[in-house]
């Protein structure tokens, strides 16, 4: 059998131990998570393996860690366990990307085989985006991260060269903006890609627990503490922590955060001795953190501990450009995660999802995406400004969205794009100059679109 990283989750110590032993005998090297955040914090972009996930277990139950896991990399393979009254559910989950599934009692060579399978494909995954990126073609960030515009590409051009650093980064941006995406690939790019990334919700954290939850505890350190506990910060040893909308922490834990960030020590709750990290720190915010220090909500010396590096994700509405670009490649993306053939995008849907205001940023135009996928229509935009209610602005919103569409169609060469569009290649670039489009961001990878 074919040799590989195999993430088993199963909130079942027993089931979990045989089941791993029976992959272990095929060759494959077995990595045991009891939960499935546990999970979570060892699959990246770039992670080399597959995902064997029971369906029924407590919290966060196998199809919900399967789509997690699709939102951070859609061509990771998601292996179903299933009982035999789950048998339907597992069909649905096939048809929302799962890989594969098996039922219980299954035999260990069955799932080997499967594994097997699954591993050749996410093999072929890898190799194809590297030689992608090798011919000069969209690298892995650029999947990731998607758009043409100046913004993007200065976005980029930043995580590449923060990323195999150690240095600590803040990432601003609005809601839905992808800021946890770019701190993923933040540790990808580092010599810490290798280790736990382990995202925390500071605003999700229950205010009792917060510092057990973080720091650990030792049995006896307050009631219902009966035996040690690690931290959220020592599960990371040697790898990075996200510290999601840290704004929300609460400004007491704040200052024993700003003790870790300074000089990587803990002191897990009814301990005396500290224990040292070897950590990276990313934080996110979507609102600029200065001005909760101005409100007296986050403390300034955290904030400089923080920010040795600050990246903003800029929203849809600073890179219009991006957007139909963006869409066509999450309507794909949707077809193949629901085992649909590819969906074609009519120029007038792309011109109105140009014209909406997207709020929600990516994780909004995502959701539409899905439902195009899906062949349910677009629900009417409700929050057009006035002007974009005009007439006028309508009809040249719309002309703008039909050459943008175009060229993109044609990876920027303009003879295809004036030819089709009925215009003469004067009128082309008189409109192009009017809407302000740049050709060159419509150009296929590695191709130069002609003057």
């Amino acid at each position: 059998m074919t040799a590989g990283r195999i993430i088993l989750v199963d909130d079942e110590a027993d089931m979990r131990l045989s089941t791993a032993q029976a992959l272990d005998l095929e060759g494959f090297a077995v990595e045991e998570a009891a939960d499935a955040q546990a999970a979570l914090d060892h699959v990246g972009f770039g992670f080399r393996g597959i995902v064997i996930t029971d369906i029924r277990m407590p919290g966060m139950d196998g199809l919900t860690l399967m789509n997690r896991i699709r939102e951070i990399d859609a061509e990771i393979p998601v292996i179903l366990v299933t009982g035999h009254g789950d048998i339907q559910l597992a069909v649905r989950a096939m048809r929302e990307g799962a890989y594969d599934f098996v039922e219980k009692p299954f035999d260990g060579q069955q799932l080997a085989e499967i594994a097997a399978r699954a591993m050749e494909y996410r093999r072929v995954v890898i190799e194809n985006r590297i030689l992608r990126a090798a011919a000069g073609q969209a690298d892995d960030l650029e999947t990731r991260l998607v758009g043409r515009s100046a913004a993007m590409i200065d976005l980029r051009r930043r995580l590449r060269t923060i990323g195999p650093t150690e240095a600590d980064v803040l990432i601003v941006g609005e809601t839905g903006v992808g800021k946890e995406v770019a701190a993923r690939a933040l540790h990808d790019l580092s010599p810490r890609a290798g280790r736990p990334f382990i995202a925390i919700d500071c605003a999700a954290l229950p205010a009792a627990l917060i510092e057990s939850e973080l720091f650990g505890h030792e049995a006896g350190a307050f009631p219902g503490a009966l035996r040690p506990r690690y931290g959220k910060f020592e599960h990371a040893r040697g790898g990075t922590i996200l510290l999601d909308e840290i704004g929300s922490m609460p400004l007491d834990v704040q200052g024993k955060l700003l003790r870790v960030v300074q000089d990587r020590v803990i002191t897990p709750l009814g301990s005396n001795e500290d224990r040292v990290l070897d950590l990276r720190f990313i934080a996110t915010s979507r609102r600029p953190l200065e001005d909760e220090v101005a409100a007296g909500r986050f403390r300034a010396d955290l904030l400089y501990r923080l920010n040795v590096v600050t990246l903003n994700v800029p929203p849809l509405s600073a890179r219009r450009e991006d957007i139909q670009l963006l869409f066509i490649k999450l309507v794909q993306e949707a077809a193949a995660r629901h085992r649909r053939p590819p969906v074609a995008v009519p120029p007038q849907l792309l011109a109105e999802i140009a014209e909406r205001p997207w709020p929600g940023n990516v994780r909004e135009l995502r959701n539409a995406a899905d439902r195009h996928a899906l062949g349910i229509a677009l629900q009417p935009a409700e929050d057009r400004s006035p002007d974009q209610m005009r007439l006028a602005a309508r009809v040249a919103g719309f002309e703008r969205d039909v050459i943008v569409s175009t060229l993109a169609a044609h990876g920027g060469r303009l003879k295809p794009v004036y030819e089709s569009l009925g215009l003469s290649r004067k009128s082309l670039y008189e409109k192009m100059q009017k809407y302000r489009i740049d050709k060159t961001h419509y150009a296929d990878a590695g191709d130069e679109p002609e003057g």
